[in-house]
């Protein structure tokens, strides 16, 4: 699994945002995300199937595939931001959510970022607390896209 980028002319080793997220959101080791692409304008993540997880139809239960979309989006603007983090906490704003089809077995949520990072970063540099919106497709097992969404973050400057 390559987890290289390059943002700014400059390459970046993004094999930390998986394991870091496993290690501040435990949910994420629980339900066993996989981090299979990591860059700061796009991150693919896979949800297992696991019959603990389904809901009453058979398919991934709705807080699964809202959680993998987030968590993707986490993901991804950990990886935008990762210069930011001495300055300004990431945090999620609001969200929407569109359940399309019903979901079966395991689930990949591709998140990217709706805006070039330079210019939420130079919004922050300004003094205004920029927000952004990450973009979520969720594929399952057969490639269907079965849901949408849209997370709205913020880097809140630290006081």
């Amino acid at each position: 699994m390559l987890l290289v980028s390059s943002i700014l002319g400059v390459t970046t080793e993004l094999s930390w945002v998986g394991a870091t997220m496993q290690q501040t959101v435990p949910w994420v080791g629980t339900v066993r995300i996989e981090f299979v692409e990591v860059t700061p304008e796009r991150v693919v993540l896979r949800l297992p199937d696991d019959p603990a997880l389904r809901n009453h139809v058979g398919g991934p239960h709705a807080a699964m595939i809202f959680g993998v979309g987030e968590t993707a989006t986490g993901a991804v603007t950990l990886a935008a931001f990762a210069s930011t983090m001495e300055r300004a906490t990431p945090l999620p704003v609001r969200s929407e959510i569109a359940y399309q089809r019903i979901a079966r077995g395991p689930l990949t949520a591709v998140a990217a970022l709706g805006r070039p990072a330079e210019d939420v970063i130079a919004e922050l540099e300004s003094g205004t607390r920029p927000e952004f919106d990450v973009d979520v497709t969720i594929t399952d097992g057969e490639g269907r896209e079965t849901t949408r969404m849209t997370v709205v973050w913020t880097l809140r400057p630290s006081r």
